[in-house]
C-alpha cells in the first residue's frame, strides 16, 4: 500500500491549508465538503489525463465516487473555480467550464461574494471586505466562532469555560449574528 497525494484537475478551491495564506472565504467548507464526501477508506476511482503529475510530483486526476465526479460535484456546489488549466490535461474543460457558469449563475458560495473568484484566482480583500463590514454591527466583535475537527460550529462568549482556550476562525458582535452565520452554543 502506499500514499499518494492527488491533485484534482481543472480545478481550485479557496485556500484553507495554505502555510503562508489566511484561510480564504469558502475555504473551509470547500475542504469540509469533500472530507464528508470522502471520509478515510473511500474507494475511489483516479482517472488520469494524459500527463500524470505535475512538478511536484503530485497524482493529477478526476477523481470518482461512483458515477459522480468529485471535481465536478465542487465546481457545481460553488466551491471551486476552473483553474490550471494546462494542454495536454483538458478533457473535460469545457463540461467543467458549463458547471462553473451554472453555479455563477446562482451565486453559489465562492460567486456569493462580487468580484472575489477571478480567472486568475480568489481575490483575498473582496472577502475579507464584506466580512469585516458585516461585523460593523459593533466596534469591536468579542464572540469567538470555531469549527471543529469534526465540522461543528460552535461559538464562545467571553467568561465562558472554553473562551480563553479557544482559537477564533470568525469573531462576532453578537450570539444572534453567531447563530445566523450557523453557530451554536457549546453543549457544556
Amino acid at each position: 500500500k502506499r500514499e499518494e497525494t492527488v491533485r484534482l484537475l481543472l480545478i481550485d478551491t479557496p485556500e484553507s491549508v495554505h502555510p503562508t495564506k489566511p484561510v480564504q472565504p469558502f475555504g473551509l467548507e470547500a475542504s469540509r465538503y469533500v472530507k464528508k464526501l470522502l471520509p478515510p477508506g473511500t474507494k475511489v476511482e483516479l482517472e488520469l489525463d494524459v500527463r500524470e503529475r505535475d512538478k511536484y510530483g503530485r497524482l493529477l486526476a478526476y477523481v470518482w465516487l461512483g458515477h459522480q465526479m468529485v471535481n465536478e460535484l465542487l465546481l457545481e456546489k460553488g466551491y471551486a473555480r476552473v483553474a490550471y488549466v494546462f494542454e495536454p490535461n483538458t478533457k473535460y474543460v469545457d463540461e467543467f467550464r458549463q458547471i462553473q457558469e451554472e453555479a455563477r449563475k446562482k451565486r453559489l458560495n465562492i460567486w456569493s461574494i462580487e468580484d472575489y473568484a477571478t480567472d486568475r484566482g480568489f481575490r483575498d480583500e473582496v472577502g475579507r471586505k464584506s466580512e469585516s463590514e458585516k461585523s460593523q454591527s459593533c466596534a469591536k466583535p468579542m464572540i469567538k466562532g470555531n469549527i471543529s475537527k469534526n465540522g461543528e460550529k460552535i461559538y464562545h462568549v467571553p467568561g465562558s469555560p472554553q473562551y480563553e482556550a479557544t482559537k477564533a476562525e470568525v469573531m462576532f458582535c453578537t450570539e444572534k449574528e453567531a447563530q445566523a452565520a450557523g453557530f451554536r452554543k457549546p453543549l457544556r
